[in-house]
C-alpha cells in the first residue's frame, strides 16, 4: 500500500490518509468542503461541491491519474433536496464520463458540511 497525500488538498483531520493506492486502484478518503488551507468552504451545495470535486482532483492528480479514471463515487449528502444542485456541478467536473455512483442521505457530516465524496479511480 502506498498513501497518497498531497498540500492541493486539506490534510486529513484524523486517523486516516488522503487516499491509498492498492495495486493500480486508487482509494480516496471522503472529501468534504476544505480548502487546502483547512478553511471551510460554508456557501450552498453547489460552493461545496465544487470545492470537495477540486479537492478529489488534486489527490487523484498526485495519484498520477484524473477524473476520467475515477471508476466509482459515493456522495453523501446532508440533504437529498440538494440533489439536482449537486448533480449539475458533478457532472460539469465528469463531462461525458459517468462513473458507476452511489447517493445517499445521512443525518450529518464532519464540519456540518453539505457534501461529502470518495471515489475509486484506475490509475494504471
Amino acid at each position: 500500500m502506498q498513501i497518497i497525500q498531497t498540500p492541493n488538498a486539506p490534510a486529513a483531520i484524523g486517523p486516516y490518509a488522503q487516499a491509498i493506492v492498492v495495486g493500480n486502484m486508487l482509494y480516496t478518503s471522503g472529501q468534504i468542503a476544505l480548502r487546502p488551507d483547512g478553511t471551510l468552504e460554508s456557501g450552498d451545495i453547489t460552493a461545496q461541491t465544487k470545492q470537495v470535486l477540486s479537492n478529489l482532483s488534486a489527490i487523484i492528480e498526485q495519484a498520477g491519474a484524473d477524473l476520467s479514471k475515477v471508476v466509482k463515487t459515493t456522495v453523501f449528502m446532508k440533504n437529498l433536496d440538494d440533489f439536482a444542485a449537486m448533480n449539475t456541478i458533478y457532472g460539469e467536473a465528469f463531462g461525458a464520463h459517468t462513473p458507476a455512483r452511489s447517493t445517499v442521505e445521512v443525518a450529518k457530516l464532519p464540519r456540518d458540511v453539505l457534501v461529502e465524496i470518495e471515489a475509486i479511480v484506475l490509475i494504471a
